[in-house]
């Protein structure tokens, strides 16, 4: 049975724009192999504006006025002018995708715009790290008590699949460390400081490519990591852990003759998340570690990410891949729509 799926973007940055794009590109792929037509009635950004249109958007004339004007609400449209709240509660949208912008400390305003759509019914998708690292249990729990889903898929490795993975391909084994570089920008730093330039030459390098903020305090600092791995340990080990639980030390404070060291020794210095439980507590920390050649992560340069879980029926398993990008991070969201699609139709 076709679902009618009306979506609504919540923020219409890098990522929302990555996602229309893949809707336009994939528009054939997506309703002969998924049976997967959604309709976008709804957008709402905080700079650019809003729009509602009932019985849908046309995404490539959206895109063409938001490259012309910087806006979206140039665009015709019959309403204009709703706030996140309003487009969430009062539109035809019955998918809320939440591409807002991160906030780690207190998680607004998506935390609120995760909460208001699922108490109103809504399904969520969602790349932002703020509300799935402050109150994931919280979320799912509301979600099945409102009949819903909540999915995150893109709030670790971007459009690598984690939670997929663990889902569909690991099922019955059981998930007893998680290790990764969950950070790009930081692994980048790291591969240029190895390759023999500074840690201000590299910074630089970083926020040339793009890869690192003005203000890279995030990145550097190791927050974007602990917001992953708090995710993560939630997630896989069923806890409620939050940030401020995480011991966290970034690479500031790492210098070429650290680098050069660990080269002498045979390893490689690498911002490493990790996460376990012991004494039947989940243990989380983000720290730079020497690791030997021998270990996978060792060997994951420039602005890739990767992920080993240990297990108990296979060992390590180790999933590498991009963990940013436009494209990809809007693919996080296409998976996520797309298991959604799924389920709906069974139901």
């Amino acid at each position: 049975m076709k679902m009618e799926l009306n979506l609504a973007f919540i923020g219409f940055g890098t990522v929302g724009k990555g996602l229309a794009e893949l809707l336009i590109k994939k528009e054939k792929e997506l309703k002969q192999k998924y049976n997967f037509e959604p309709k976008v009635v709804a957008i709402s950004d905080k700079i650019k504006g809003s729009i509602w249109k009932s019985d849908g958007i046309d995404l490539k004339e959206l895109l063409d006025t938001e490259a012309r004007t910087g806006k979206v609400d140039f665009y015709q449209a019959p309403s204009k002018g709703l706030d996140p709240l309003d487009t969430i509660t009062k539109t035809n949208a019955d998918v809320i995708i939440e591409v807002s912008y991160t906030n780690l400390q207190t998680g607004e305003p998506a935390l609120t715009h995760v909460k208001t759509a699922l108490t109103n019914g809504k399904q969520v998708v969602t790349t932002n790290k703020g509300p799935a690292a402050l109150s994931l249990r919280g979320l799912e729990e509301l979600a099945e008590k409102e009949g819903v889903n909540f999915f995150y898929e893109g709030t670790v490795l971007s459009g690598t699949p984690v939670f997929s993975l663990i889902r569909d391909g690991l099922r019955g084994a059981k998930v007893k460390v998680i290790e990764g570089i969950l950070n790009g920008t930081t692994n980048y730093i790291l591969t240029q400081m190895e390759e023999g330039k500074s840690y201000e030459d590299a910074l630089k390098d970083a926020q040339d490519e793009g890869y690192a903020e003005a203000d890279p305090t995030g990145d550097v600092e190791g927050w974007d990591a602990t917001g992953k791995i708090v995710i993560l340990a939630n997630k896989l080990f069923g806890g409620e852990m939050s940030v401020a639980n995480v011991e966290r030390k970034g690479i500031t404070s790492i210098t070429p003759g650290n680098i050069n060291l660990a080269k002498n020794k045979g390893k490689r210095i690498k911002l490493i998340a990790r996460a376990s439980v012991e004494g039947g507590k989940i243990r989380a920390k983000v720290t730079p570690e020497e690791l030997p050649l021998t270990n996978p992560l060792a060997n994951i340069n420039g602005a890739t990410n990767a992920l080993t879980l240990k297990t108990d029926v296979l060992g390590e398993v180790t999933m590498v891949g991009p963990g940013a990008g436009k494209i990809e991070t809007g693919y996080a969201l296409l998976n996520d729509l797309l298991e959604l699609n799924k389920r709906l139709e069974k139901s």
